[in-house]
């Protein structure tokens, strides 16, 4: 969603979608344990 969002802005240069892309971005990285995460942990797991 992240990437269709800033194609949109870029395209546009709608500052209400770059607004909307960086809230998303935020949230993004405030919830813990977000899928792109376990991806990485998977690949490297902690011993």
């Amino acid at each position: 969603m992240l990437d269709f969002t800033w194609k949109v802005f870029s395209q546009t240069g709608n500052i209400d979608t770059y607004l909307l892309f960086k809230e998303m971005e935020k949230e993004r990285i405030e919830i813990p344990g977000n899928f792109d995460e376990e991806l990485a942990q998977a690949d490297f797991p902690v011993s």
